[in-house]
């Protein structure tokens, strides 16, 4: 390989893609794209001070393994380098690039959704879930911005994200089946073993989950938004603590808080409806503890809670 600018020689290190060793003067063209790219990036974004090798090697990363076709520079110039800048920076956790992310981008969502004519009652919920996804790091994961390759506008890119976290938000809202709660049952301890809990299984089922949609109800709309999140959406202690901007050790107990309010008004309830205290119910009243957590994903998933 001829001698190439350093820039050059970074970006090539790290590339996946198979590149042919570039001429002189298609080196000389690259090293003057991406610095012209940085330089144009950090203009757009003046907050956010992100250094140029960095920037380089971020984008080089995001480049498909497939092989180019012809000289490198005119590929890379298709993408959109200003906003690869603002989500590298964001992937590096840097402040200021997130801010400028969450006022370009995620606030414009709202308006953006409602013209995909996403309901009301579910977008401050997408845009909180969306917000988690591309910016909170997990033990398991990166944050998802730097998904983003820069082919296309980042603003398009963050929309399909949301729309599909509307999707599975509105799918999530669904009814459960009538017949879900036999499901449930199913798995009651005992089975062919205690007689007395098989009839309870039998007969109380619908009482056990409209006790535990009472329960819920009685929770205020924060507590229900953050089980829906966790237990719903699946969102971690990790993520909620990050999104509620607290430390785990508050999203845990906030989320114990609710869950022993539900398991307790639940039991409250049952005790009241079957008036029984037979080591039968005591075993019913263990399966609630057991059960608990799936009936508390399905009942808000429900509408009307």
């Amino acid at each position: 390989m001829e001698q190439v600018p350093e820039l050059v020689a970074t970006f090539l290190a790290h590339t996946r893609m198979r590149v042919v060793p570039p001429t002189e003067a298609e080196a000389g063209a690259l090293d003057a794209l991406l610095v012209r790219a940085w330089e144009q990036a950090r203009t757009q974004w003046p907050t956010v001070t992100l250094p140029v090798t960095r920037f380089v090697i971020h984008v080089a990363e995001r480049l498909p393994a497939s092989n180019p076709v012809g000289p490198i520079a005119p590929l890379l110039d298709s993408l959109s380098l200003v906003e690869l800048y603002l989500t590298c920076a964001c992937l590096q956790g840097m402040t200021s690039a997130q801010e400028a992310f969450e006022r370009n981008y995620l606030a414009k969502l709202p308006a953006k959704l409602r013209g995909l004519k996403q309901p009301d009652a579910m977008i401050d919920d997408v845009c909180q879930i969306t917000r988690v996804k591309l910016l909170v790091a997990t033990p398991e994961s990166a944050p998802r911005i730097g998904d983003y390759t820069g082919r296309g506008a980042l603003l398009s890119w963050v929309l399909v994200i949301a729309g599909r976290t509307a999707s599975k938000l509105r799918a999530a809202e669904k009814p459960a089946p009538d017949d879900s709660s036999e499901e449930i049952i199913k798995v009651l301890p005992g089975q062919g073993i205690d007689p007395e809990l098989d009839v309870m299984k039998r007969r109380h089922h619908s009482e056990f989950r409209q006790a535990v949609r009472e329960a819920a109800s009685t929770l205020s709309p924060d507590e229900r938004h953050l089980l829906r999140l966790h237990f719903s959406d699946q969102l971690s202690t990790y993520e909620l603590a990050s999104l509620f901007r607290v430390n785990q050790s508050t999203i845990s107990r906030w989320l114990k808080s609710a869950r022993q309010r539900v398991y307790e008004e639940t039991r409250s309830r049952l005790q009241e409806r079957l008036g029984l205290s037979t080591p039968g119910f005591k075993s019913f009243l263990a399966f609630i503890g057991s059960q608990l957590d799936l009936n508390i994903s399905q009942i808000l998933e429900e509408k009307d809670v």
